[in-house]
């Protein structure tokens, strides 16, 4: 048992799950707007299941996808975070930055601001040496925040493994950022919390 990491932002707090966060989280994954770049929308046990595993890692490690709130009122968003890939990927063994929020917030600019919080916590917390992000080569709006964030386009377009040839979003991109690359940009890596040495294997 580790202690959870929980980064605020000027709008957002970054926390572990609450029982309060599966309902809307559930309404946001059932919606065929914010899921149109992954293979279908998901049922709310899908979601329950999701928000377990994702607790079980904060539980073990201190960190995971967290449940992302408005400062200003409370209301749940989203999810920012950073995971180890479950599948064997190009970059794998690795550490991905990745975000979900309820289309009205988008276009404000949170999701780039809760994911530099997360990287933050990759630099600062857990001493990481570099974080990846990957999507469907056709969704600009996650590249658009990879971008913002200072992440490069690698050139290492994949397959992703749980989607079928011909299926019209599996060919991905590969966006990569370093330790030294964000530090230059000015980023601010969070105080150490968790020591961490090294992703688990990708099987995990």
């Amino acid at each position: 048992m580790r202690p959870p990491i929980e980064p605020d932002t000027p709008r957002l707090r970054l926390r572990v799950w609450q029982p309060r966060h599966l309902a809307p989280f559930a309404a946001l994954n059932a919606d065929p707007l914010v899921m149109r770049y992954f293979p279908a929308t998901q049922t709310e046990a899908q979601t329950r299941d999701s928000v377990a595993l994702w607790s079980a890692q904060f539980a073990e490690q201190g960190w995971s996808n967290w449940a992302v709130e408005r400062r200003d009122s409370g209301e749940f968003i989203g999810f920012i975070g950073l995971t180890v890939p479950r599948r064997t990927l190009p970059c794998s063994p690795c550490v991905e930055v990745g975000w979900r929020l309820a289309r009205q917030h988008w276009g404000q600019g949170l999701a780039t601001e809760g994911a530099r919080a997360a990287l933050a916590v990759a630099f600062g917390a857990l001493g990481l040496a570099q974080v990846v992000s990957y999507t469907a080569l056709v969704n600009r709006p996650s590249r658009a925040v990879m971008e913002r964030l200072g992440m490069h386009d690698t050139g290492q377009d994949f397959d992703h493994p749980a989607l079928p040839e011909g299926h019209a979003l599996r060919r991905h991109c590969l966006y990569l950022i370093t330790r030294e690359a964000w530090l230059q940009a000015g980023g601010v890596p969070a105080p150490r919390q968790t020591p961490y040495h090294g992703p688990p294997s990708p099987a995990m």
